[in-house]
């Protein structure tokens, strides 16, 4: 149930009887009650859900649960003066509706709220337990069977008490859920790319308890072996003055590799361009994707929880819990990486799929070094990052993008660099991803599709060398960088934000970190910092070592290209809110 507004009086003008209003196909049913420790109200009943009165204030629900009616105490609140309650306690009978009450001073933040109605009648208690239970059956968003991984080992190793902690609330929102606590890396992803898809398709989605890598896992488990698309263009040969090679459209290979048919790029054929119906599901089916009616969750309990941040607006385990019990959803664009071999071995390349950040340099060097000190807990990324700061190692590297119509990356771009310079840049042209944005509900048009990547004036390459090189999905929002690697971009508008960090002193790349870590911070105005948002871009090493950071695991990679899809997977969230 979700609650929207407050409640503060009584309500005096209150109807005495139960009334049936109109005789439309879903009737309002309007009722006199005591809710417990507030007062008599006029509950309501509507199609778009639940609401009760109290003089002037109105306060609207929708609700997940009832219970069955009982016999017993129901509280009332009377103010009688500023700063002073007196309230009594009255028999009779109840029931009570479960919902979600959100912050007021931070909205994004859920969490769980038991109203109790009570009414001297019980047929009328009895009559509305069967309405709301009816109502609740007749909702098709909401999932009713789950598939649950918990990874014991995330974070700081709380997946299994976050899962115990949570899973009362979907026992009672009689959402089934078939719970699998992994034992070893890997084991999700092999769990699911092993799993049919008539299985798959019994479920209503699948959630992931634990951090960004292991959504990852998930997340590559699925799709690796069930979403069709031709290759990105790869990168050229190492003697080649040819840029950039469309590849011939291929089949996604997957580990281990199932044979698919052709599909042409998802851009302009994702659920924002038109979606299908949800309910004509057949178990027996091809799983596929985009898929608006399989969705994604994930409850946080990692180092980072980047996408959960970005997506609910929180890190905060009961509020991913309840959106994903009321049924949320919202669409999430995916890159898909491809690893190219360094010679014409015919071997088939090594595909990846990301929901948050793909980084080279600065960033898979961290990711490596990291690795030695797993112990440590979420503090080994603080130890391995300041340690790869102070070597302060650049690459040589060539990288080339394909231009969007949409892009406006340098526009502007000296003025706001003086700016930065002297603290004034208020990036007031900074759109954020919210709640019902616009831009990430705009259906896709002929104008916003890529342009074609055969056609050499489409590329833009750049060559040096360079301190990192990132690719964000989205904002990539977490507690050291409140506003992200890239503050507007957002969760579904089908774009990449590619940053490209030049090599330059140690300080000035300290200058721009810091910009990172505070709330307002331009950390993409400088003169080394370049950044472009597209659709598609390959990468190509000068160097035999090359190691990436996909969604907090390591790809080691001499030759690259990425591509994003649009609104590919849906997700059990709303966004956050303002």
């Amino acid at each position: 149930m979700e609650r929207i507004g407050d409640f503060v009086t009584r309500d005096d003008d209150s109807q005495a009887n139960t009334q049936f209003i109109g005789a439309e196909e879903h009737p309002i049913l309007t009722s006199s009650f005591f809710l417990d420790h507030v007062g008599e109200v006029s509950l309501t009943l509507k199609p778009d859900g639940l609401s009760w009165k109290l003089m002037d204030s109105l306060c609207n629900v929708s609700f997940s649960r009832t219970t069955k009616t009982d016999w017993g105490l129901v509280h009332e609140t009377l103010l009688t003066n500023p700063g002073c309650l007196l309230g009594h306690a009255s028999e009779m009978y109840r029931f009570t509706v479960h919902g979600v009450d959100r912050s007021k001073s931070q909205p994004s933040l859920w969490a769980p709220i038991v109203y109790t109605f009570g009414h001297m009648d019980k047929p009328t208690c009895q009559m509305w337990v069967n309405r709301l239970n009816g109502f609740l059956s007749m909702e098709t968003h909401r999932p009713k069977n789950l598939l649950v991984y918990v990874n014991p080992g995330s974070g700081k190793g709380n997946g299994c008490r976050t899962w115990l902690s949570l899973a009362p609330i979907f026992s009672q929102a009689k959402v089934k859920t078939k719970v699998t606590v992994t034992e070893r890396a890997g084991h999700a992803f092999e769990a699911m790319a092993s799993m049919s898809d008539k299985e798959l398709n019994s479920y209503d989605g699948i959630v992931a308890v634990g951090g960004d890598g292991f959504f990852n896992e998930i997340l590559n488990g699925i799709l690796l072996s069930r979403h069709k698309a031709p290759y990105p263009p790869s990168p050229p040969d190492d003697e080649s003055e040819n840029d950039v090679l469309p590849h011939d459209p291929t089949v996604t290979i997957t580990e281990p590799s199932v044979s698919r048919e052709d599909e042409s790029p998802l851009l302009s054929g994702s659920p924002l361009g038109g979606s299908q119906p949800v309910n004509n599901i057949n178990e027996n089916s091809e799983m596929s994707f985009p898929n608006e009616r399989f969705r994604f969750g994930l409850i946080p309990s990692g180092s980072t929880d980047a996408i959960v941040i970005c997506t609910t607006g929180v890190r905060d385990s009961m509020t991913s819990a309840l959106q994903i019990i009321l049924g949320k959803r919202l669409c999430l664009d995916i890159a898909q990486v491809v690893r190219w071999e360094k010679s014409q071995s015919g071997k088939d390349p090594r595909v990846r799929y990301a929901a948050s950040f793909a980084g080279y340099g600065f960033y898979g060097d961290v990711i490596t070094e990291s690795e030695k000190y797993r112990w440590m807990g979420p503090k080994r990324y603080d130890y391995a990052g300041t340690k790869v700061f102070l070597r302060h190692r650049s690459y040589e590297a060539k990288v080339a993008y394909m231009k969007v119509e949409a892009e406006k990356t340098n526009a502007g771009a000296n003025a706001r660099r003086v700016k930065a310079f002297w603290g004034l840049s208020k990036e007031s042209e900074r759109v954020p991803c919210r709640a019902k944005c616009d831009i990430c509900n705009t259906p896709v048009t002929p104008q916003m599709e890529t342009r074609d990547p055969q056609k050499e004036s489409n590329w833009v390459r750049v060559k040096g060398r360079f301190l990192s090189i990132g690719a964000a999905v989205i904002s990539c929002r977490n507690e050291k960088a409140p506003d992200g690697l890239v503050a507007d971009a957002h969760l579904a508008d089908g774009f990449l934000h590619l940053i490209l960090i030049k090599d330059c002193p140690r300080a000035f790349y300290l200058w721009h970190l810091t910009q990172l870590a505070r709330k307002g911070g331009t950390p993409l105005n400088f003169d080394f910092v370049e950044h472009h948002k597209t659709t598609t871009f390959t990468f190509t090493s000068s160097g035999e070592e090359s190691v990436w950071n996909v969604d907090g695991e390591i790809l080691q990679a001499q030759k690259l290209s990425a591509q994003v899809f649009r609104g590919l997977i849906s997700l059990f969230a709303s966004g956050p809110e303002t």
